[in-house]
Parts: structure tokens; C-alpha cells; sequence
């Protein structure tokens, strides 16, 4: 419903592009028993299919969008380093410096349909995420990161 100003995304009465579609407003939320949105209404302009607004205002961001009725639910896991010094060896005791994140499995991800159909270790870019191939092992529908896009070890260096 609220966004910090160096994020630009989806919020309500203000606009954003969706990739490769319109620009929409965020009119009004539903939200669950837990205070969680279900729902979110928008309009959308109909002048604004790969243009401009043609009155001149801007908008900023632009999200990446999946559509919930068309979605698959998947299973994606994320990888990172597995620990978090550069020595390991160097610490008392190696436990000490593991990663708790250096595996994080997000268990009811939505994905575009036509990866259903993808084959085992076949990869794809998922948009500002990273890269990732289909599970070779599982029978349901899985995808492991195999090269992420942002190196946040470097930042904390």
C-alpha cells in the first residue's frame, strides 16, 4: 500500500508500467483475516500499450508481472554462498560461519504456464532474479538458481 521513494513499484493511487503492457493506477486492496491483500483493484489507460501517456506525465517503474489465473504454482529454490566470511577455515569453529540463507525455498512461487512444459535442466532467465534450470530429479515442478544477478558478497566486503 506504501512504498519507500528508491523503490518504485505498484501502490495505491499512483502508477506504474507493467512490462510489455499498460500503465495502471492502484485504486483500492482486499485484504485476508491477517491484514495480508488478496486483491488489488486497478484502471489501467488504454492509450499507454508500448507509448506514453499522451498528456505528458510521467511514470515511474516498471513491474514484471505474472497472471494469477493463468499462473502455475512452483517450487523454486534460491542459492547463495555457503558461507559468510571468505576463510572459513580461519574461524574456531566452521559452523559458526555457515550461511542460514545459503538455501531458501520459496514453495508456492506463481510462474508463467508455458514452464510447465520445459524440460529437466533446461534454463531460463527469470526476470531480476537470475537465471535457473528445471529440477532433474523432482516430479513436480521445480527450479534451482543457478547464477543469481546481484553479488551482494561484493557490497559487504
Amino acid at each position: 500500500e506504501q512504498a519507500n521513494n528508491k523503490f518504485k513499484r505498484l501502490v495505491l493511487d499512483k502508477e506504474v508500467r507493467l512490462r510489455g503492457a499498460y500503465v495502471i493506477k492502484a485504486n483500492r486492496v482486499e485484504k485476508d483475516e491477517n491484514g495480508e491483500i488478496t486483491t488489488i483493484y486497478c484502471t489501467y489507460d488504454n492509450e499507454t500499450l508500448g507509448k506514453n501517456p499522451s498528456d505528458g506525465r510521467k511514470v515511474k517503474g516498471v513491474i514484471h508481472w505474472v497472471s494469477a489465473s493463468e499462473a502455475i504454482t512452483a517450487e523454486v529454490r534460491l542459492y547463495d554462498r555457503l558461507f559468510n566470511v571468505p576463510n572459513p577455515a580461519a574461524a574456531d569453529e566452521f559452523e559458526t560461519t555457515l550461511n542460514p540463507e545459503s538455501l531458501v525455498v520459496l514453495t508456492n512461487a506463481k510462474l508463467e504456464p508455458s514452464l510447465a512444459n520445459s524440460q529437466a535442466e533446461q534454463g531460463f532467465q527469470f526476470e531480476r532474479t537470475g537465471y535457473f534450470s528445471r529440477d532433474s530429479k523432482s516430479e513436480n515442478v521445480v527450479f534451482n538458481q543457478t547464477v543469481g544477478l546481484r553479488d551482494s558478497w561484493s557490497k559487504t566486503q
